[in-house]
């Protein structure tokens, strides 16, 4: 099996993740079955980095931070935190962390103060401003 840098090695070199990239992605995110700290930071800094989010890789990646957020149903002040600098890495709460955050809301069976004081920011933010065109 490969090393999750063998993975991002190919991943960036092709600038998205798709179709067999995402399989093999896939494979060796659950492969002990559930997903660690490091394993989920991985997968912010993969998120950050490709060129070219798929939607079929953003709908993975934000399911595999769920299920390793909620793991034990509960958002702890620590996982809170950690949302926090994952949700706000490039500057900006997407469209898409919005939904999650709504996810994780309610799945959550707890949910820390934190939680809810960064779910209650967010959700003030601004929703993205996307453009037409290329």
């Amino acid at each position: 099996m490969k090393t999750f840098s063998q993975i991002q090695h190919d991943i960036l070199a092709i600038g998205k993740v798709e179709g067999a990239e995402l399989e093999i992605l896939r494979k060796r995110v659950y492969a002990d079955g559930a997903i660690d700290r490091q394993t989920a930071d991985f997968l912010v800094e993969l998120h950050k980095r490709v060129q070219h989010r798929t939607p079929d890789f953003d709908k993975f990646y934000y399911r595999a931070i769920k299920d390793h957020i909620l793991a034990n149903g509960r958002i702890t002040k620590e996982e809170s935190a950690w949302l926090r600098r994952m949700l706000h890495s490039n500057g900006r709460l997407s469209d898409e962390g919005r939904k999650f955050l709504h996810e994780l809301k309610g799945e959550a069976k707890q949910a820390s103060h934190e939680f809810e004081t960064l779910f209650n920011e967010c959700m003030k933010e601004p929703p993205e401003q996307r453009t037409c065109g290329g």
